[in-house]
């Protein structure tokens, strides 16, 4: 019996080779796949506006490519653990180093310290490119892929989709960029309400800047909803009662910040008394979500082990998968759940992590131990 959790270098990275091969092999099939399907969805709207043409759509590609591979990645992970010990078992492989004295956590050390390895290049990528591609790319679709956002819009400067309340009446903006009393907000439309709620004009603008108080509006147009009728205003100023630091907090978007800049919002957020229920799940997240491909070979490793005995071996992969595909599901439950406060952040984020890792480890250890 070896005892070495490592014991033959030639074997290890035989394995961590065939592992890593298929890994990237399985993530570029489905990111092409995948991506090939969203620019047919996409492509129509980015070419509707005047002026776009190949470029915009190559420039759409590069911003999406980064999103489906932080994705699918675990998926790649999962897919290649079970490639690779099929591979394995029907080559009798897994026979001769069981053969040889390894144990099945030895047989499948070279595979966890693989998966280990891309878990922490996961983590990397999503914070210093994913986190930029997210925040470009809604911000351009916010624009309706119109003027491309400027560069170092990933680093958090600009947002969209942003809603405010003034007391009864709300504020609206497509977009915003900048920070502090900077801000500069585009595509603004302001609501005034009655008491009651029911919305009495809308006032839209394409651009509104800060006026220390309230915010400027830039050539605004006034529909008044009960005479149907509109009309040009000059500049006026709304929102008196919403402050850049408001804006600020308001527009957040977690998964346009990186783990740091998300540590400092919910700082804030707790500093102005404010939920951070969400952003906390989120922020946990981003550690258990790359160490999910940790997972997966140990989720995958039914496929591997007991084959000569019963013969089943697509039944096994079956199981296998369905293993990896579970933990998926209750992964993404149990954030969705965080995220409104059904259950404390660290639980949401950790609990399915710690649930399928003592799930695949009984099943290791009573099947093959």
């Amino acid at each position: 019996m070896q005892f070495e959790f490592f014991p033959s270098r030639t074997l290890t990275l035989y394995l961590a080779k065939m592992f890593v091969v298929r890994i990237l092999a399985v993530l570029v099939m489905l990111v092409l796949v995948l991506l090939a399907l969203d620019l047919l969805a996409a492509t129509g709207d980015i070419l509707k506006v005047p002026g776009n043409g190949q470029a915009e759509i190559l420039h759409y590609a590069s911003l999406r490519t980064p999103q489906l591979v932080s994705r699918f990645l675990p998926y790649s992970v999962l897919l290649a653990t079970l490639i690779t010990l099929v591979t394995l078992n029907q080559n009798s492989e897994v026979v001769a180093m069981k053969a040889a004295g390894l144990s099945a956590h030895q047989v499948l050390a070279p595979l966890l310290l693989t998966a280990a390895l891309v878990a922490v290049v996961s983590f990397a990528f999503n914070e210093r490119i994913v986190t930029r591609a997210n925040a470009t790319l809604k911000a351009w679709e916010a624009a309706e892929y119109g003027a491309k956002p400027p560069p170092g819009t990933g680093a958090g400067g600009v947002r969209s989709n942003v809603y405010l309340s003034d007391g009864q009446n709300i504020l609206a903006a497509a977009r915003l960029a900048g920070r502090g009393e900077d801000i500069v907000l585009t595509g603004v439309t302001w609501y005034e309400r009655t008491p009651s709620g029911i919305i009495r004009a809308q006032i839209r603008a394409p651009r509104a800047t800060y006026a220390a108080p309230g915010w400027r509006l830039e050539q605004p147009v006034r529909f008044d909803v009960a005479a149907a009728a509109t009309e040009r205003l000059p500049e006026m100023v709304v929102g008196r009662g919403l402050s850049p630091a408001q804006i600020g907090l308001q527009s957040v978007d977690p998964d346009s910040q990186s783990f740091w800049e998300l540590s400092r919002t919910i700082d804030a957020f707790a500093a102005a008394r404010r939920n951070t229920e969400e952003l906390r799940a989120k922020w946990w997240h981003r550690l258990s979500g790359p160490l999910s491909a940790l997972l997966m070979p140990l989720l995958g490793s039914v496929a591997a082990f007991g084959l000569a005995r019963s013969g089943q071996l697509f039944l096994r992969a079956i199981i296998g998968m369905a293993l990896g595909f579970a933990y998926f599901v209750v992964d993404n439950a149990a954030l969705a759940m965080g995220s409104f406060g059904g259950y404390p952040p660290l639980l949401a984020a950790w609990a399915p992590f710690l649930l399928f890792l003592l799930l695949g480890e009984t099943v290791l250890i009573r099947t093959e131990e």
